[in-house]
């Protein structure tokens, strides 16, 4: 049975990559942290398929620790800082955990056993500033906030290992991806959340940002299958991994809303405070080598994404509206 670690697996993409290597009758590893809360609700469904190890990509030796007990044949590092404003407040530490983890795990790896298949999730925000449109695997990087500049170290640290080591890693520039699954921080969530509340008579309004910023959203699902697909491959490399269509803000929000028979004018505040200091305006990837080299192709397409949401958050609503949480005194 082949062994793999996932950093980050208590996240979207984690959830769905455990998922998608039990299928392929892996033994899957996820490496968590220690703190005082634990949030395990994205795999509590697989929690007993899967053998959770404590460490930190802030500390080498548990690193090490990891790999000694998972002893993987291929490690996918999903952990991150990964949310875009909270960079700019925790700029340092955006640093230490999404660009110097890289490195860390890397080094680990090297030392441990250099034929380990490591993967790293490399992001779309490392173009920022678009030089190009569409974005391409050799369009030249612009980071426009500190969780962009750490992701482009992440990148680099990556390539210079696999020259400098011969190691096999590999990178995926990932487009946003979203899901049911998404935090509730990330813009995707907030709308399909508060549209759901909306609906229900339990929130008024919704307060958003730069309603123009256009990106490229695909599916979590569809795009994990691209990290594994990467692994398999006879030679490392760096892939681009989108859809290839890009979409406004405001159309998250029309779709959002229509499918509960709103008008998001009636509802939608525009707020400077979500306005981040330096935006990303353009975001679309040309994904045409991962499809041609690993043969991926997206399968849910944006306005099935977004209905996909939705009709998880107006569960989860009904839910709660049934049976509400007892007030803690």
């Amino acid at each position: 049975m082949k062994s793999a670690l996932i950093t980050g697996i208590t996240g979207q993409d984690g959830s769905y990559l455990a998922e998608l290597l039990l299928e392929k009758g892996y033994r899957v590893c996820g490496l968590v942290r220690r703190s005082s809360t634990v949030n395990f609700e994205r795999i509590w469904h697989i929690q007993d398929r899967l053998e959770l190890i404590s460490g930190d990509l802030t500390d080498q030796s548990s690193l090490l620790s990891a790999l000694e007990e998972a002893k993987p044949a291929e490690v996918y590092n999903l952990a991150a800082q990964s949310f875009v404003q909270t960079s700019w407040t925790q700029a340092v530490l955006t640093g230490d955990v999404t660009g110097l983890g890289v490195t860390r795990l890397l080094d680990a790896i090297r030392v441990f056993d250099s034929s380990i298949r490591f993967y790293q999730a490399s992001s779309s925000e490392m173009f920022g500033k678009v030089q190009a449109v569409p974005q391409m695997e050799d369009t030249p990087f612009y980071p426009r906030s500190p969780y962009g500049v750490a992701k482009v170290y992440g990148h680099w640290a990556t390539v210079n290992y696999r020259e400098s080591y011969d190691l096999f890693a590999a990178s995926g520039i990932l487009f946003n991806h979203e899901s049911p699954r998404r935090g509730l921080e990330f813009v995707t969530r907030k709308v399909t959340d508060a549209v759901a509340r909306i609906k229900h008579g339990t929130q008024k309004e919704l307060r958003l940002g730069n309603m123009d910023a256009q990106r490229d959203w695909g599916f979590a699902g569809d795009y994990v299958r691209a990290m594994w697909l990467m692994l398999q491959q006879e030679t490392p490399d760096d892939y681009v991994v989108a859809t290839g269509e890009t979409h406004t803000v405001r159309e998250l929000v029309e779709a959002a809303f229509s499918y509960v028979d709103l008008d998001w004018r009636d509802y939608v505040v525009q707020d400077p405070r979500f306005m981040r200091p330096a935006e990303v305006d353009l975001l679309i990837g040309d994904s045409a080598k991962a499809r041609a080299g690993l043969g991926w192709e997206p399968e849910v397409g944006f306005t099935r994404l977004v209905h996909m949401m939705m009709d998880a958050d107006l569960a989860r609503v009904e839910a709660q509206l049934r049976h509400p949480m007892p007030l803690v005194v």
